[in-house]
């Protein structure tokens, strides 16, 4: 991976920076990842780096697309229940067929899903347009093979006429050779996975997923299951973003909550260098005696940078919630490093907001962010918003409406609020206040 020191701002954290800013300096320090061979399931979730073209039409021959029989159309001309064609069954084609029988006149050949369509052979009956070969009424399944002269030998009664390919897929009728099959950036999901399969490719040349570290920082902090004593709490931020990283497609390490202790910090980052293209921390970033984050950092990315070029800036942005944030890279390899507020909501609308795009310029893909939509608020009051602050109100968003209403307060530890939310409400920095009725721009979440 390779990435580069944000740019020289100077006095990052007297100033007061705006959200484009902040993101288009993260964005400016992310490389894609190189790319690598995979094996196709190890490949999922990757992004191609180049088109993949159909060497072989899929699917490679004529097919039936039902059991039955593989017949001539002029020998089942005008067949009816009554007035049957009489055709004599001269063998089994089956899915891998290689030897195949020739259908002549007054010839059938028993056919299975999948199986080539054998010489002379124009049409397949399914075999409930027939008696399967018993001389009794309509057939409802096959009748083993091993029951001959019943089943493979005999004859057959098909009771209806067939047209001319009927029932029959034609050789390159889902990709001919030499069609595209995926494009470069493509994002390789099960289906994507299939279809270069059935082609028959074997690895795939991809960018990988980004392994992304998580951290929380907090003496306070209580891993779930554990029993809480007075004065702590459960630690949900590195969960929520561990599991936010994954959602947009990543490999993500999350490390147990850091005490607020500055050197212990530093090494456990250091520690977790080996694994990471990027690092993600939350908590710390603030003003308070005991936020070691931008301590530790500070140190760090001073160290750094007088080392090989890296660097640590710790800054205000013109943002509610999310005020506080931290970037920078860090390391021998300059793996970018982007430090969130510790406030629930405040750390996963950073999260979304600049480490989901990273994550997605990793993987080289050319959107990076959520897409957004205009909604009108449906709502019973006026929402305030802070003059000169954009605001990220959680949202319920009805996209047959066109509407969007407010979930839970302001407040940025109102994770409950957030579980039930699935959009962000952005009030602009220069509004401050939105009636109901008014439209506004809406992030999808979902």
């Amino acid at each position: 991976m390779s990435s580069r020191a944000p740019q020289d701002t100077g006095h990052a954290a007297q100033r007061l920076w705006s959200v484009d800013e902040h993101l288009a300096d993260v964005l400016a320090a992310i490389r894609p990842l190189e790319p690598i061979e995979l094996q196709l399931l190890d490949a999922q979730g990757c992004v191609l780096v180049e088109d993949v073209t159909v060497p072989v039409a899929l699917p490679p021959f004529d097919n039936s697309s039902m059991d039955g029989y593989a017949v001539r159309t002029a020998d089942v001309q005008g067949a009816s229940e009554e007035f049957p064609a009489v055709l004599t069954v001269i063998g089994d084609v089956a899915a891998g067929s290689a030897e195949l029988p020739a259908v002549g006149p007054g010839q059938a050949a028993r056919i299975m899903t999948g199986a080539p369509l054998p010489p002379g052979a124009e049409a397949v009956v399914p075999v409930e347009w027939t008696d399967g070969g018993t001389g009794g009424g309509a057939a409802s399944g096959m009748t083993p093979a091993s029951a001959a002269p019943e089943g493979s030998g005999g004859e057959v009664r098909v009771h209806r006429a067939a047209e001319a390919r009927a029932h029959v897929r034609a050789r390159g009728s889902d990709v001919q050779a030499g069609d595209l099959a995926l494009a470069a950036g493509t994002v390789l999901g099960p289906p994507q996975i299939a279809l270069l399969a059935a082609i028959g490719r074997g690895t795939v040349r991809v960018r990988p997923r980004p392994r992304v570290v998580v951290l929380s920082t907090g003496s306070e902090l209580v891993q779930p299951g554990e029993s809480l004593a007075a004065g702590t709490i459960y630690d949900s931020n590195s969960f929520a973003l561990a599991a936010a990283a994954r959602d947009a497609g990543a490999i993500a390490y999350r490390v147990g909550a850091v005490a607020d202790d500055a050197e212990t910090l530093r090494s456990t980052i250091e520690d977790q260098l080996i694994r990471a293209d990027l690092l993600v921390t939350t908590g710390g970033v603030s003003v308070g005696a005991y936020d070691v984050v931008k301590e530790a950092l500070t140190s760090v990315g001073r160290a750094d940078e007088e080392a090989d070029g890296g660097r640590m800036d710790f800054r205000k942005l013109a943002m509610q919630p999310g005020k506080p944030q931290g970037f920078g890279t860090i390391g021998p390899d300059h793996t970018p490093l982007l430090a969130l507020p510790g406030n629930p909501v405040s750390s996963y609308v950073s999260f979304e907001l600049f480490v989901r795009p990273a994550i997605r310029a990793l993987m080289g893909l050319a959107d990076v962010s959520r897409p957004s939509v205009r909604a009108v608020l449906e709502a019973d009051k006026a929402l305030g918003s802070p003059a000169g602050r954009r605001q990220f109100l959680r949202g319920k968003y009805d996209a047959q409406a066109g509407t969007v209403s407010p979930v839970g307060g302001s407040g940025s530890h109102l994770i409950a609020a957030l579980a039930h939310a699935d959009s962000l409400m952005v009030v602009p920095e220069d509004v401050t206040s939105v009636e109901p009725g008014d439209e506004l721009e809406v992030v999808l979440l979902g």
